[in-house]
């Protein structure tokens, strides 16, 4: 079970299972093109035996890469890349909007039997290069499983507000779009995944854009080789999901068409504020598996690991 973990100094942290030979994910924190809004992103993600469930630079959103943090609309900047949403106008070339999340420090890269740890200090910053968050980062790789084909890993990211003014998190939902609440941690699926299944722990399929639930998962079909793949993504305990005073609800942003993607969004309906000095901390797992695992298959394994 041992894992395996090489740094390219500079670009970028690969972790691998010895056993399988597979390379589960790489860590890419060098800076890439201003207009995708640079931020360190995870790609390629595989299963264990290495089929590919991450996309990247795909021809119609160029800055979709892997997995990543992203902030579409924040108070006024785009963190996520791109093009930005102005409501009655649409999707705008606007440089001077587009910001981006800087690689500062790992404070601990690690890897050992049965887990392998990428824990990173960040700042965050709009396009004139302010600060404007500091952001304290942990990737976790444990719970490899060859009997089921899965191994997951969680991503824990606590933000800390450095301006003199509250941050705001929004979308293009927030900001006039309909089922556009993307921002947050957002996952994009290969190419072949168009049309795979989704579903979440309660028992109603369908058309689930919007809606809550403690895990979302999204099964699709390889490209380039038989079979299917399961990924999915679940809130830690400690997220907040009600809405009570002091915390903020979450909706899931999910598409099956005309592409695969994935968000536990932070701002779907409403905007999301951050005062002066105050942290927006929230941890998510993300199940990695081989095989179309069903609903109860991914309610049972869940069930059998801890935080």
């Amino acid at each position: 079970m041992t894992l395996s973990l090489t740094h390219a100094h500079g670009d970028r942290i690969t972790v691998a299972h010895e056993a399988t030979g597979t390379e589960l994910f790489s860590y890419v924190y060098r800076p890439e093109a201003p207009w995708e809004a640079p931020k360190p992103y995870l790609h390629p993600i595989r299963t264990l035996s290495g089929g590919l469930v991450t996309d990247y630079r795909p021809n119609d959103h160029r800055w979709h890469k892997g997995l990543q943090l992203t902030a579409s609309h924040l108070s006024g900047q785009n963190l996520w890349g791109g093009n930005t949403y102005v409501h009655g106008e649409g999707y705008l070339p606007l440089p001077e909007k587009v910001g981006s999340m800087a690689h500062v420090a790992f404070e601990d890269v690690a890897a050992s039997e049965d887990r392998a740890v990428i824990a990173e200090r960040l700042t965050w910053h709009p396009h004139d290069g302010e600060l404007w968050a500091e952001e304290e980062r942990r990737i976790e790789v444990r719970d490899v499983d060859p009997h089921s084909g899965s191994w997951t890993f969680t991503w824990t990211s606590a933000v800390t507000n450095r301006r003199a003014e509250p941050l705001r998190f929004g979308s293009p939902t927030t900001h006039g779009r309909p089922a556009a609440g993307y921002t947050g941690l957002f996952w994009r699926g290969p190419r072949a995944f168009r049309d795979g299944r989704v579903f979440t722990a309660g028992a109603t399929e369908g058309d689930l854009m919007g809606s809550q639930a403690p895990w979302l998962a999204y099964v699709g079909e390889h490209d380039g080789r038989d079979g299917h793949a399961t990924v999915v993504f679940e809130h830690a305990p400690a997220n907040d999901h009600a809405g009570e005073k002091g915390t903020h609800p979450a909706h899931w942003f999910v598409r099956s068409d005309p592409f695969a993607a994935v968000a536990p969004s932070w701002a779907f309906h409403d905007e999301l504020v951050l005062p002066p000095g105050e942290t927006l901390a929230r941890s998510y797992r993300v199940l990695v598996a081989d095989g179309a695992w069903d609903r109860e298959q991914v309610a049972s394994h869940l069930e059998g690991l801890s935080w």
